[in-house]
This record gives C-alpha cells, structure tokens and sequence, in this order.
C-alpha cells in the first residue's frame, strides 16, 4: 500500500465541520500529489456516491468513497478530526475519516488492497492505534502496515497489519485475500470463520434444536455482501460477519461480491450450509444458489452494524424450518442483468439495461444484413431489388445473379432485426422464458407493419408478463414443465393478444407517422437533425444515447426499399461516430505533449479504430479528461452530421467505416464533412488542454527524448481503462 498512501495525504488536525467540508479538504491532498486530475469533478462523484447510503459507521468512521474518471491511480487520503464530523453514523460523528478514490479501470490488486483496509476498520486496536498516532507519518506507516498496532500492555497486534502489496497482488485475481484481521483465526478463500472450538458456547447462543448445528460438526452459515462501490462497506460487512460467527461459536463463510469480481463459494460449501445471510444494496449475483434455505436478507449496513443479532435470528429461522422457496428445475440464476452484477437502483437504469441488452443482439444482424444489401447494390446496381428469387434464376457467371444473392440474403438477415430486438429485450428482463413470446411479439410487429416501434413494445411487454408469471406460486408438481409449455404458451397467447388487438394498430400509425416525417425532411430540419444526430453519437461514446442515435438510423434502412432520407440520416450518424476517436489520433500527433505516454499509445490505435466506425476508442481519453474531451468531439460531431446531411451523401450500409466509401452516395464531400468535424475537434481538444498543465506523465515542452515529467515519490503510472 506504499503507494497509496504518504504522509502528505494525511491530515491529523482536520478543522472541518461537514462531511463535504472533509471530502473537500482531503481531496485537495490528492490533487496536490496529481492523483485527482479534477477536484470538483471527483467531488461530485463522492457526493453521488455518499447520496445513495451515508457512508458512516459505529465507532467513529467516517469512509467516503467512489469510483471516478478524475481519479488517476488508487489513493487513500486520512484525516482525524477533534470535534467529529457527521457521516450518519447510528452512534453519532467520525472522529476518524478514510477518502477512498478508485479509478473508474482500477485493477484487481489495488482494489484488493483496499478492501483489506477496510477489513482493518474492524479491528479495534487498529483504529485506537490510529487516534493516538503522535504525527502524519506514522498515521500513514500505521496504514501501509509498515508498523503494527499495539494493544493493552504494548504488544504488537500482529494481526492488525494490513496485507502488503505482493500478498495482496497474489491473491487479487482470485479476489479472496486473507483478511488482515482474520489471519489468526484462519480466513482464507471463500471467507470461512471456523467456529471457535475448546470454548464454551456464549451465553444467549442456541444450543438446542437445528439452530445448534447436529453432533458432526458447528452450526453452519454461508454469507454474501455488497455495496454499490464494491470497495468498503462490502469487505467491512465480511469482517464483521466473521468476526461473529466465531464469537457465536459458528461457523460462516462469506463471499464478498466486490468492484473486483468474486470467487463462488464452492456449491459443497452451500449445500452444507444451515442457513443463509444476504447483506447487501445491490443484487445477489447468482442468488438461486442459495435457495431452499433459512435466511435472512438486509441491507450491507446491518452486516457492518449488528451481525451477532443476524446471526442469531437466522438460526431462529432454522430451528423453525422457516426457508426459502427452492429453485425451480433447470431455472438459472437471475436474470442477466442479475448475473451481470448492475447496481439497478431504479428502473430507469433497469429499463436502459433491458434495451441495450435487445439492442446489442441486434446489432450483429444489422451490420451483416446491411452489408450485404449494400455490396448486393454495389455489384447489381441500384435495380437489384427488382430482382427474382435467385431459387427460379441464377447464372454462375452474371454478376448480377451474384449481386442478386447478396442483395436476398441480406435481406433474410435483416427480417430478423425486429424479432431479435424484442425477443432480447426480454430476454434481459426475464432470462430464457422471455424469448419465445418475446420473438413472437416481434414478428407480429412485423406483420402489423409497427417496425421498430412495435418490437420496442412487445420485448417490453413479453418480459413484463413472463415476470409475472414466474411470480405466481405454483404447485411442485408443475413447476418442471412451467419453463417448456406453460410460460411460453401463456405469455405468447397474452403478448400475440395485445399486439394483434390493443396496441398494434396504435404503434403502427406512430411508425408510419415517423416514416413519413423523415421522407419529407428537406433543407434546414435535414442539417438540423444531423447536427443533433452528431451530438448523440458523440455524448457517451457507444453508450445508450449513441445506440439510440444509432438505432433510430439502421430502423430507416431496415426495409427492403429504403427512402432517401433513410440513408442520408445512416450516413451522418457512420460519419459523426467516426470523429472522436480520429479526432484523439490526430491530437496526439500534433500535440503529443498535452496526453500521457499511455494515451499517445491509444491514439495510434485510435486511427485504425475510427476509420472503422468504432466510436469506442474515443473513450480512454474521454475518461480521463470527460470535460475537455466529450465537449469537443460533440462540437465536432455535430458539425460533420450536419454537413453530411447537407451535401446529400446517402449510406445503405450501416457499418464499415472508411471501408463502404465506395458504397456512399457523393463519397468526397463526405469524407470533406469527417475531415471538418475531425479538425474542429482536434482544434478544441489541444485549445483546452493547453489552457492547463500538462498531464501528469506527459512530454514537457522541449523534451526531445519523449521522456515523462517526474511524478511524486512512490507513485506508479496507471493507464486508464476504457
């Protein structure tokens, strides 16, 4: 940890008053020592962080922490305050305050490192060593565990000293370190906390009945914890947990769900488990392997708080028999979404992540169908689609039958952008069940003429009535055949129902309304919606506001007859997506002094990743300088939408990048509007950068051997991850 926290980013007399005022004092430590590339940025980020769960916990901690893009490697920073500051804690002020910044890419050791801090927190000679730590230095050596706490009558608490950096590095990828205070009694992978053994059992344990465990062994718990920063609360929770179950005389394995992965308990482990503790605030990742079990389910802050009163009442449950309702035969755990790990705070996330999800699956079919409509095109010319089935004529050596060919099976392909949208759509929401009427649903949409907007509806409304359906209790009996006949004949009867009968009509005039508005577009509304169309390509950079963007131009080409103002749109949106990332390699030639070594890397990958329509390699330089970087690549963005929908350039393919140029309509004054938006951005980019210091690690001025500036004593460069 000896680099991740120093002396000068310790403050043993902070002086403010509120948990903002604190966050704000240390973080200023941290752009002192080039660790936060912008203070305010990463302060809001703490203060986003600190919105969702306070952040203080009983004996006087106070740890706010988040994970941000303005952070550029792991750092601590600690401060004692005399008066105590208010971080929520049920018992009152924190006297003792841990700032926790994680990269937004931070690798697994670190994280892990971190995480044993946390554990550390729950070691009362620990944090008593730290209120009498005589000056900053030795705060910061207490920490690193470059020196060991000592307990009542000056011994070492050898227990206390965290894991160093090679322990914590060895045991990273598996994300299961020795608990620093848990060494002694054994922790090792998967958490375990043998039941103390030799002692007598604490007064007020269950010594009778199930709850006591049987004659061959202690009574068993398996845990689970989980924060939504995945760094803190969700390790602490662990600790206290362990700490306990051998307190109680039990036996607890805990698997801590981390921002670094996790290590599954081994099923064994479960199946022998008495009774299951979930303390969590965000979803149990593969929770049906807990099933059929007593337990109990609360927030990670109960994990932290008061774990001897979790465990007592999960072995009250058990001794009555109370459990959980079992998994149903051949049932997967969760939903993907579930399995993916996603915070989901509330359904506006959930919602984005159902449509991404149709979205994604989506995508492969529209670029392979697209393709081949356009090389079919490019081949036949533009009466291809007149063409008769290549089954009744196709002569070897026409190319127009070959044309033909291409032109019909990228046709084929993209029949299925609709079906697949929907059926993945829920797909997300409700896992396997949902594809059938999910699919369904969208072949109606097909049928009905409701496009895009229908397969929309109907993916949403499969996975909502699969939901549903799963919800209703059903008898042992029935539940084998419920994921084989009764799901999908029910919910497809209930989807086709409401597509057909209620909503499709409605959807289908909406469709037909949009088809209409956009073939009218004409002189300025047409510039207009390219400079918007630019802007959200190049808002998130592959996020949901470029997918939208992106998805509402391949629904005009994915008909067999596109209008014009179909492909003019498709051809801003390629044009647009392809600025940042040419924008950043350019920059980084011109002025490589203003990015790191680490990004004037990425810039070399970034020409090939632009020239192939692949917004994404924009976003390295995106995360760690957001400010400068989103802003000018939208101004660029927008300037080439708008100019490619003013020269009229037409695009059938919805992908290839510089590779379909022969495909496009007026293909020079495209390439002229890439070339415009590409420029203004790079201008913008190396304004903005120059106005401030270079970054740190960045080529100084004059130097001639592209070496790096010299960064703080200790420090270690960490390139940013996209």
């Amino acid at each position: 940890m000896s680099d991740m926290i120093t002396a000068d980013l310790v403050d043993l007399d902070l002086s403010a008053d509120t948990k903002e005022a604190a966050a704000r004092s240390l973080a200023e430590r941290m752009v002192a020592q080039g660790r936060v590339t912008d203070l305010d940025g990463f302060l809001a980020d703490v203060a986003a962080r600190e919105a969702q769960m306070p952040t203080g916990l009983d004996g006087g901690i106070g740890i706010p922490h988040c994970r941000s893009a303005h952070v550029t490697e792991p750092t601590l920073a600690f401060g004692r305050s005399a008066a105590g500051i208010d971080f929520g804690a049920p018992d009152g002020p924190a006297d003792l305050i841990f700032l926790i910044a994680a990269p937004a890419g931070a690798d697994d050791a670190h994280l892990t490192i971190l995480s044993s801090l946390a554990r550390q927190l729950m070691n009362a000679d620990f944090t008593a060593a730290l209120r009498s730590a005589p000056d900053a230095e030795g705060a910061a050596a207490l920490i690193r565990g470059d020196e060991a706490p000592r307990v009542a009558g000056g011994t070492d608490a050898l227990s206390a000293a965290p894991a160093s950096d090679d322990s914590a590095s060895a045991s990273a990828s598996q994300d299961s370190a020795v608990a620093p205070g848990a060494a002694s009694a054994g922790a090792t992978a998967g958490r375990t906390a043998p039941a103390a053994t030799g002692a007598a059992t604490p007064a007020g344990s269950a010594t009778a009945g199930p709850a006591a465990g049987s004659a061959e062994g202690p009574f068993r718990i398996v845990a689970v914890t989980s924060c939504p920063t995945g760094i803190a609360h969700t390790y602490m929770a662990a600790e206290s947990l362990e700490n306990a179950g051998r307190e109680a005389g039990v036996e607890i394995t805990v698997e801590p769900q981390g921002s670094a992965g996790f290590t599954r308990l081994d099923p064994a482990v479960i199946a022998a488990a008495d009774a299951v503790i979930f303390a969590h605030d965000v979803p149990v990742r593969e929770k049906d392997r807990f099933a059929g079990k007593p337990t109990v389910d609360v927030g990670v802050k109960a994990g932290i708080n008061r774990p001897a009163e979790l465990i007592a009442e999960v072995r009250e449950k058990a001794a009555r028999g109370e459990t959980t309702a079992p998994a149903a035969a051949g049932q997967d755990a969760g939903t993907p979404v579930e399995r993916a790990g996603d915070s989901t705070e509330g359904y506006g996330t959930k919602l984005r992540t159902w449509l991404m999800s149709g979205v994604s699956y989506m995508v492969p079919f529209v670029a392979a169908g697209g393709l081949l409509i356009a090389l079919g095109f490019a081949i036949g010319g533009y009466k291809i689609n007149k063409a008769p089935s290549v089954m009744d004529h196709f002569l070897w050596t026409q190319a127009d039958s070959w044309g033909a060919l291409l032109f019909q099976i990228g046709g084929v392909a993209f029949g299925f952008l609709v079906p697949v949208l929907a059926g993945y759509i829920a797909y997300g929401m409700a896992d396997r069940p949902g594809l059938v009427p999910g699919f369904v649903g969208g072949a109606i949409s097909l049928t009905i003429n409701a496009g895009f907007l229908g397969g929309l509806a109907a993916g949403l409304i499969a996975g909502g009535v699969v939901m549903a359906i799963q919800r209703v209790r059903i008898p042992a009996a029935l539940r084998g055949i419920m994921p084989v006949v009764v799901i999908p004949l029910i919910s497809s009867a209930i989807v086709g129902f409401l597509m057909f009968v209620v909503i499709g009509k409605p959807i289908a005039s909406a469709q037909k309304a949009m088809t209409d508005w956009l073939g009218g577009l004409t002189g300025t509304n047409a510039v207009l919606l390219g400079a918007l169309l630019g802007l959200m390509m190049c808002f998130d950079l592959g996020g949901p506001v470029n997918k939208v963007a992106y998805t509402f131009a391949t629904a005009g080409i994915a008909v067999s007859d596109p209008g014009d103002s179909a492909m003019k749109i498709m051809a801003a949106v390629m044009a647009a997506g392809m600025v940042p990332p040419l924008s950043m390699a350019l920059a980084t030639t011109v002025r490589g002094k203003l990015f790191t070594p680490t990004e004037r890397e990425n810039g070399k990958a970034a020409w090939v990743l632009g020239a192939s329509f692949i917004s994404e390699g924009a976003i390295p330089f995106a995360a760690a300088d957001p400010l400068r970087v989103i802003p000018s690549s939208m101004v660029g963005g927008a300037i080439t939408g708008a100019l490619s929908m003013a020269f009229g350039a037409t695009l059938r393919a919805p992908h290839g990048g510089i590779f379909v140029v022969p495909l496009i309509g007026n293909p020079l004054l495209y390439l002229v509007a890439i070339a415009a938006g590409v420029c203004a951005t790079t201008a913008l980019v190396v304004l903005l950068k120059g106005l401030r210091k270079p970054a740190p690690g960045a080529t100084p001025t004059g130097t001639a051997d592209g070496g790096t500036t010299p960064t703080a004593p200790g420090r270690k460069e960490q390139p940013v991850a996209a």
